[in-house]
């Protein structure tokens, strides 16, 4: 079941951090700043949860939903040149599950399969990052951001009230500088995450397509040709392809009606 992905260690360590993280800000910080009864500590406390709510559903998506498999039943088409001869050589038969393999999948080690459109395993997930479920990790990943840059804010916030520096004992300075370091840290390498995945989407690219593009480029420079992205096409197009079309939906992890099979991907050649 799918639910048995669940009992990992590396999951159960999320649900504990969003706990911790959402207990101090809300019952600690929060209360310490403004008073959680006051309309401005109410306020806060519910603009923090709902972000923590959007994260922890975004979770539950990237873990339950499949990222896609490939059929049984399916066999490429030979006539199809959309793509580069570089990227053709990629797909064929997969050495380890001995079928055909889509173009832009790839075979994952942990989950013993290939992986539609695969952007990588992600431990904290216990699940690929593929076609079906990469909207719900990145969507994951931007609440995850803007819930800690909020709680950070917080403690800045109840940290400059208090006034640290002339009162309260040792122990209260220690918590409240270790929980502001903590929590800037998480906003730094979440940030940095979303940062790298947009990019990827802005040009259409996986992580594990970042990657061989560096090599496919080197070796096209000693040839003197130029290297592009094979399903590089405009930044709104390439966005729109994982977002959606509906700007109102983007923020949605579950709003993936506009994908496909996830067999065949459009190219700059198609629409010229």
């Amino acid at each position: 079941m799918k639910f048995k992905r669940f009992l990992s260690i590396p999951i159960l360590m999320v649900f504990l951090l969003i706990g911790v993280v959402c207990y101090i800000t809300v019952f600690i910080f929060i209360d310490d700043w403004v008073g959680l009864k006051s309309y401005a500590g109410s306020l806060n406390a519910l603009v923090f949860i709902f972000l923590a709510s959007l994260c922890l559903f975004s979770f539950f998506c990237c873990v339950l939903t499949n990222p896609g498999h490939v059929p049984a039943s399916y066999v490429p088409d030979v006539e199809d040149s959309a793509v580069s001869d570089q990227e053709s050589k990629k797909n064929g038969r997969c050495d380890k599950c001995s079928t055909f393999k889509p173009p832009r999948a790839h075979h994952c080690r942990v989950c013993r399969r290939c992986v539609l459109r695969m952007d990588h395993h992600c431990l904290w997930i216990n699940n690929c990052v593929g076609y079906w479920n990469y909207k719900a990790f990145f969507m994951l990943v931007f609440y995850a951001t803007l819930g800690c840059l909020y709680s950070t804010v917080i403690i800045i916030k109840c940290g400059s009230q208090k006034d640290l520096e002339f009162s309260g004992s040792v122990s209260h300075k220690v918590f409240y500088v270790v929980s502001g370091l903590v929590m800037a840290s998480l906003s730094l390498m979440l940030g940095t995450l979303l940062g790298w995945h947009f990019y990827l989407i802005t040009q259409n690219m996986t992580t594990i397509e970042y990657y061989e593009g560096i090599r496919a480029a080197w070796l096209v420079k000693k040839s003197g040709q130029s290297y592009r992205h094979p399903y590089n096409l405009s930044i709104y197009t390439n966005i729109t392809s994982v977002l959606g079309p509906n700007v109102l939906k983007w923020l949605c992890p579950t709003s993936v009606g506009h994908l496909k099979d996830g067999l065949i991907f459009p190219t700059p050649r198609d629409s010229s």
